[in-house]
Formats: C-alpha cells, sequence, structure tokens
C-alpha cells in the first residue's frame, strides 16, 4: 500500500459497527464512503458522521460504495450477507474485502452457530472468487469502542486471518492506525474462532454486566510477522 491514503468504503455502514469504523478512519484522515441498501440512508449516516464538517465521508448504495472503494468493509448482519456479497461482486474484483460478517442467528445469538462451509469469511472468498482478497477482522470489537475518544483501544485486540498474507498485513496496519493491536492469525479458515467468539463474548457482556467485553493477546513476540 502506497503512502496515500486509500478510499474506504464500508458496505453496511450505516450499523453500529460499520458506522462506528467509518467514524475512527475518518479521524483518522482517511476518505470514506458509507454503503447502504438505499442511497438515502447512506447520505443521513454520513452527515450524522460528518456533522462538524471537518471529516471527509460520503454516502452512497452498497453498490456505489463498492465501486468507490479502494478497500472494501462489509458489517451486514448474516442474515444479509449473501444477498449483500452478490450485489457487490462485480464491484469488488481485483480489491481486498474486509469481512466482519458474525454468523449470529437470533434469538440465540450467544450460543455459536458457524454456518456450513466453516464460516462466514471462507463463504465470502468462495462466493467472491480468487480475484478478491479476503480478510476477516474486526468482529470481537464492541461497536460502542468504536466511538470511544480515547486514541488507543488497548484492550480490544483484533484476530486478522486471510489466505494472503500481504493483504493481511494491509489490514494490520490499517487497524493501527486507528489505535487498535492487530494479529496475523492464519488463513480464512481460521475466521471460525474470531467469528464463534462474538458469541462468547455477548455471553460475558450479559453475564457480568461488562460494558463490551474483549480480547488481549498476551505474550511479546520475538520476531517480525
Amino acid at each position: 500500500m502506497s503512502d496515500k491514503h486509500p478510499t474506504l468504503a464500508f458496505i453496511g455502514g450505516t450499523g453500529d459497527l460499520g458506522s462506528g469504523l467509518a467514524w475512527r478512519f475518518a479521524k483518522a484522515g482517511y476518505s470514506v464512503v458509507i454503503g447502504s441498501r438505499t442511497a438515502e440512508k447512506a447520505v443521513e449516516a454520513a452527515a450524522r458522521i460528518n456533522a462538524d464538517g471537518t471529516l471527509t465521508v460520503q454516502g452512497a448504495t452498497n453498490e456505489n460504495a463498492a465501486v468507490a472503494g479502494d478497500i472494501v468493509f462489509l458489517a451486514v448482519p448474516f442474515a444479509s450477507h449473501e444477498a449483500t456479497l452478490t450485489s457487490i461482486r462485480a464491484a469488488v474484483q481485483g480489491k481486498i474485502v474486509v469481512d466482519s460478517t458474525v454468523p449470529l442467528m437470533p434469538p440465540k445469538v450467544m450460543r455459536v452457530q458457524l454456518p456450513a462451509g466453516g464460516c462466514a469469511a471462507k463463504r465470502t472468498q468462495d462466493f467472491l472468487g480468487e480475484g478478491v482478497r479476503v480478510v476477516s477482522a474486526f468482529q470481537n470489537i464492541a461497536a460502542a469502542h468504536m466511538r470511544s475518544s480515547r486514541e488507543h483501544l488497548d484492550d480490544c485486540d483484533v484476530l486478522v486471518t486471510g489466505n494472503d498474507a500481504d493483504a493481511r498485513g494491509i489490514i494490520i496496519k490499517l487497524a493501527e492506525k486507528i489505535g487498535i493491536k492487530a494479529w496475523h492469525a492464519g488463513s480464512i479458515d481460521n475466521s471460525a474462532v474470531a467469528e464463534a467468539l462474538t458469541s462468547v463474548l455477548i455471553f460475558l457482556n450479559k453475564h457480568y454486566g461488562i460494558a463490551g467485553a474483549g480480547i488481549s493477546i498476551t505474550g511479546k513476540p520475538t520476531k517480525a510477522p
């Protein structure tokens, strides 16, 4: 990735996680495009993020946002996952797609229910094809933390998985730009861990009254990734 900031598109960017990520990256100086099924809803969400007029945030349909983004983030409910992928498939060829989808199946969101194929991100890679480098990340950070004024979210590490190590590295560096520690965590199949862990964290939040439980990787690395 060059020194020039890429434009970041957030498909499903009107939701809590997508809008939180979009806000944090916009605050870090990135050009951001919010995507939604309707342009009007996306424009409204972009206006809320850019309320003081100091950020570079635009709104568009999911399809147009995917066209505009150099890197495309996917933050949609699992029920909308397949339909959303179908709508952006052509637009994301040759790009990195960061999938934060978690296969939560209401009402039992505190129970791990991984889909056929192993995990949502693996399904994304299979559906979009080899022309797209799919990276899985950001499932285990509560959306409320994304809108925190803290510069560094030291208690909310991110596991980054994907079949392309260079693509993983790009997303890890992006995460660091918004104050999040991210880790190479292996191939896209390993996304099953982060996706399943989300249900466990939701359980911990309810059982212990935690406002956004997260994970932290212990130990000090002794070599560069």
